[in-house]
C-alpha cells in the first residue's frame, strides 16, 4: 500500500471516529434533553419551574449561563412568585420586562434567534451580574400565539458553540417547550388564583387569607419577625346600600378594595374577609409601623371621594383594628396563635366603630 494511499486511509478513520464521537455526543444530549423535558412538563409550579428551566438547562447541555426574561407588564407574574412566598429576587438569572419594547427591537420584526458573538451593548441586560461575559449566546425568543412573551437566553465561554447560520432546529426546540410549559403553570395558577379570589373585589378571598394567616404566623414564630393583622371595615355601608342601591354598593367595595391595596406592598396579603370588610396581613411589621400604615390606609379613603358614573360623589369613611404578634405569646400553638392574632384586630375594629368609627385602633 502506498504512503500516501495509507495517510488517506488514516484520515478517514479519523474522520469516521469523529463522526462517531459526534453522533453519541448528541445521543447523550437528546437523552438529557428528553429528561428535561419530561420534568419541565410534569411542573406545576411556576417557582420550580423557573428553578428548572435557569439550572437543568444549563446542566444537561453543558453550558455557562442561562437566564430567562420575561415581560410582566401587568405584575401577574411577579404577584404569582410573590404568592408562591418567592420573589424575583431570589432567580438572579430571571428578569422581569414591564414592556416588550427590548425585546421586540433585540429580535426584529420576524422574531429570529440571534446568536453570534456576546455584544455587552445589545445582550447585558439579558445576562445580569456576570463576573465575566460570555463568549458566544443564543438569545431565543418565547412565544405564545404569535405574541413575545419572553427570550431564553444561553451563553458560552466558547467563541465557536453558537454563531450566526448554524442550525437552530435543536435550540428552537428547547425555547418552544419552554415556552408551552411556561403557558401550562401560568394557566395553573390562574385557576388557582380564580378559586382564591373575590370576584366581586378582585382581592383575595377569606379562604386564602386562612390559609395564609396560618402560613405567615408559623413563619413569624419559626423567624422571630413581627407579624400585624389589619381589620378594615366600611363605615355605614348598609346605608350606602339602602340610599344608592346595591349596584352603586359594589361600586364602592371595588374601589376601596383598590385604594387599599395599592397602599400595600406585594408580600402582604389583602383579602376580603366577609361583606365590607378586609382583612390585610403586614409581613414583617410592627405595631408602630402598622399603625402608620392603617393610617395612611384610612387618610387615603378619606380625602378621596369616589366618584359615580353620574358624577355623583360619596364620601367613605374606614375603620380599622390591629394587632401584632406578641413576643411573649411565641412558641404556642399556631392555630391558637392565628386565632388570637384575629380576635384581638377584631377587637379593636369594634372599639374603634364604637368610638365615633373613621379612626385606627391598635
Amino acid at each position: 500500500m502506498s504512503t500516501d494511499l495509507r495517510r488517506e486511509n488514516d484520515e478517514l478513520r479519523h474522520k469516521l471516529a469523529e463522526l462517531m464521537e459526534r453522533a453519541r455526543y448528541n445521543e447523550r444530549v437528546l437523552a438529557r434533553f428528553q429528561k428535561v423535558e419530561l420534568r419541565l412538563i410534569g411542573i406545576v409550579s411556576f417557582k420550580e419551574l423557573i428553578e428548572a428551566i435557569l439550572e437543568d438547562y444549563r446542566e444537561a447541555f453543558e453550558l455557562d449561563v442561562v437566564s430567562l426574561s420575561l415581560i410582566d407588564a401587568d405584575y401577574d407574574l411577579r404577584r404569582t412568585l410573590m404568592d408562591a412566598e418567592a420573589s424575583p429576587d431570589e432567580f438572579p438569572g430571571l428578569i422581569m420586562f414591564d414592556q416588550d419594547v427590548f425585546l421586540s427591537s433585540l429580535f426584529g420584526r420576524h422574531t429570529q434567534p440571534v446568536l453570534g458573538a456576546f455584544d455587552p451593548k445589545r445582550h447585558a441586560r439579558l445576562f445580569p451580574g456576570l463576573k465575566s461575559s460570555p463568549a458566544s449566546v443564543a438569545i431565543l425568543p418565547l412565544t405564545r400565539w404569535n405574541q413575545l412573551v419572553g427570550s431564553l437566553n444561553l451563553g458560552s465561554v466558547r467563541s465557536d458553540r453558537f454563531v450566526p447560520g448554524m442550525a437552530t432546529n435543536f435550540i428552537e426546540w428547547l425555547a418552544a417547550v419552554a415556552s408551552v410549559c411556561l403557558e401550562n403553570v401560568a394557566n395553573n395558577e390562574r385557576l388557582k388564583h380564580i378559586g382564591l379570589t373575590d370576584a366581586l373585589t378582585g382581592v383575595h378571598n377569606r379562604r386564602y387569607f386562612d390559609q395564609r394567616l396560618r402560613e405567615e404566623v408559623d413563619r413569624a414564630l419559626r423567624k422571630g419577625y413581627a407579624l400585624s393583622c389589619l381589620l378594615v371595615d366600611l363605615d355605614h355601608f348598609k346605608q350606602v346600600n339602602d340610599n344608592h342601591g346595591h349596584l352603586i354598593g359594589d361600586v364602592v367595595l371595588r374601589e376601596v378594595a383598590e385604594q387599599v391595596k395599592d397602599q400595600l406592598r406585594l408580600s402582604d396579603a389583602m383579602a376580603r374577609y366577609g361583606g365590607e370588610e378586609f382583612a390585610v396581613l403586614l409581613v414583617q411589621t410592627d405595631a408602630v409601623t402598622a399603625f402608620a400604615i392603617a393610617e395612611r390606609i384610612r387618610e387615603s379613603i378619606a380625602s378621596h371621594p369616589i366618584r359615580l358614573a353620574d358624577h355623583r360623589r360619596l364620601d367613605i369613611t374606614l375603620s380599622i383594628g390591629i394587632s401584632t404578634l406578641k413576643e411573649e405569646l411565641r412558641g404556642a400553638d399556631i392555630d391558637a396563635k392565628a386565632r388570637d392574632l384575629v380576635g384581638r384586630a377584631d377587637s379593636a375594629l369594634y372599639r374603634a366603630k364604637r368610638n365615633g368609627r373613621n379612626r385606627v385602633v391598635a
